[in-house]
């Protein structure tokens, strides 16, 4: 596959730029503009990386929320998401408590719902 033929199956996965799929086949979801939920002081959007039916990882994008209360959703939940099936990792992203995340619910359940946006997405869009 020449490299024109690779930027142009990446850049036309879909135009609306929430869903990418890069030259390796991971599919690349941003939930920037896909899901509003609000965690403690804004919006808490991810990248979920996803190939052959598996979340490879989320990266947190920028947001306004506490930093130290972040940081706990960051080390407890979005790391658990990793290698999961798709399938599996939707049912993490509706588990109502997440071990180690006490104090920064707000966070947790905006990032839950930001991935779980992201996986539906990817079902209905790859």
């Amino acid at each position: 596959m020449t490299l024109a033929a690779m930027l142009l199956l990446t850049m036309t996965v879909n135009a609306d730029n929430v869903m990418k799929k890069e030259a390796d086949g991971t599919y690349v979801v941003n939930t920037t503009t896909l899901c509003k939920t609000r965690g403690y002081k804004g919006t808490t959007p991810v990248e979920v990386h996803i190939k052959n039916g598996k979340v490879v990882k989320v990266v947190s994008l920028p947001n306004h929320e506490t930093k130290s209360y972040y940081a706990r959703v960051e080390k407890n939940l979005v790391k658990k998401f990793s290698d999961l099936k798709v399938s599996k990792a939707k049912k993490l992203a509706a588990e109502k408590k997440v071990d180690g995340c006490t104090g920064a619910t707000y966070s947790t359940k905006a990032v839950q719902q930001n991935v779980k946006a992201a996986l539906e997405y990817y079902q209905k869009h790859k």
